[in-house]
């Protein structure tokens, strides 16, 4: 699917946003500055979309979707809450694109002659290594 349709089909208005402080290195940046972008969206409540696209994303995204049936996307790899929250936007709807867009089935192929030969090859000469290990005089016991 397009992202540029769904940007038309789910406003940003839907998105809910919170900050907090991101974790990790940084200094003073992190210890001040509430960067850590929280993107929630409320499946049940998108207008844009339909039953049938609701219930897909549902079953596609199911990891990342919390109790609440909130789609929860966490950005805090910038410096800045601004770029922060773009990164969240673009990850969000390219997660709800592939979500969206109906995967090819996959068309059911035989092995070919050649690759049988080979297979069988391996397999001989891993037998004839195994049948090597064995020793086949024993002059220990006589």
């Amino acid at each position: 699917m397009d992202i540029d349709l769904l940007k038309l089909r789910i406003p940003v208005t839907e998105l809910l946003f919170s900050t907090s402080r991101s974790g990790g290195p940084g200094g003073q940046n992190v210890n001040k500055v509430n960067t850590k972008v929280e993107l929630r969206f409320r499946i049940d409540y998108a207008e844009g979309l339909t039953e049938i696209e609701r219930s897909k994303i549902k079953v596609t995204l199911k990891n990342k979707i919390n109790s609440e049936g909130e789609l929860l996307i966490i950005s805090q790899s910038e410096r800045t809450q601004l770029s922060n929250r773009k990164k969240a936007e673009e990850k969000f709807y390219k997660l709800i694109a592939g979500a969206l867009t109906e995967k090819k089935p996959r068309k059911a192929t035989r092995p070919t002659l050649s690759s049988k030969n080979e297979r069988l090859v391996g397999k001989k000469l891993r037998g004839t290594i195994k049948k090597l290990r064995k020793n086949t005089t024993r002059s220990d016991e006589e």
